[in-house]
């Protein structure tokens, strides 16, 4: 399957090249970087520390789109949601690990699904989607005298709160409990808030240092309280599950999957 990357200069866009170049099945076919940037033309061997691939970074995505079989794309809202069109005129695979999309951008990816084959999730590791079915069933099985905290603790410079992967256990919680995520998620507390509502979902957010990702879901009940965890060591593992989402759309028919349609969770 031939597999071009979307941000290919970047720290994750490494990452996929090399992990891209060593699964069996998949071949690096070219990279995108915005026009200006000083890594257009740059082979992508090189900049991951490959040795040379002879496959070159390109500001063109039309060109890029019309010869491989699917992008894999952890860039920002706005060049996802420009892809996302291309994508589907070329009817290959996108693979989103992109977060901070809002309900517009979101229609815009359902829309173009009925050509391309989309996969996206705000996680793409197998830990995470195994953490959220847990998180599921655990939430379905506690009472709301259980009031369920989702933290999370990030990098520096990660630009959007909370995470998508928060966002992911915050939505597997609600289905849980069989309640709107939008209307009961409580995302920051200052001041003299009152007390705790029950049956919400708070969330709280860390920001600092080099930390790839690390997510706790608390179910803090009477006299007890319940934490399953995350933790990311590497962008390795969500590389090789884009990969995995890659090459697992190639046969599929056009529409919205997600990593639990891939890993066959549920």
């Amino acid at each position: 399957m031939k597999i071009a990357i979307a941000g290919a200069a970047g720290r994750m866009g490494r990452v996929l090249t090399r992990i891209v170049n060593e699964t069996p099945g998949a071949e690096v076919a070219g990279g995108l970087e915005p026009s200006g940037s000083p890594h257009v033309g740059s082979d992508m061997g090189e900049l991951a520390g490959l040795g040379r691939l002879d496959v070159a970074i390109t500001d063109d995505p039309i060109a890029l789109l019309t010869r491989v079989d699917g992008i894999i794309d952890f860039t920002v809202p706005a060049a996802t949601l420009a892809l996302v069109e291309l994508s589907a005129q070329a009817r290959i695979v996108h693979v989103i690990g992109t977060t901070g999309i809002d309900e517009a951008g979101e229609a815009k990816i359902r829309a173009a699904a009925r050509h391309a084959r989309i996969v996206k999730s705000g996680n793409m590791s197998l830990g995470v989607n195994l953490l959220a079915v847990m998180v599921r069933k655990v939430a379905a099985a506690l009472g709301e005298d259980f009031d369920i905290e989702v933290l999370e603790m990030h990098h520096r410079h990660k630009i959007d709160a909370p995470s998508g992967t928060a966002l992911l256990l915050g939505q597997a919680a609600a289905e849980g409990r069989a309640i709107d995520l939008k209307s009961r998620s409580v995302r920051s507390r200052d001041g003299h808030t009152g007390a705790r509502p029950p049956g919400d979902i708070g969330f709280a957010t860390l920001r600092g240092g080099s930390v790839v990702g690390e997510h706790t879901v608390m179910f803090a009940g009477p006299a007890e309280r319940i934490e399953l965890t995350h933790k990311a060591e590497s962008r390795d593992i969500f590389a090789r599950g884009a990969v995995r989402a890659a090459l697992w759309g190639f046969d599929r028919k056009p529409g919205l999957y997600s990593m639990t349609d891939v890993l066959g969770l549920e």
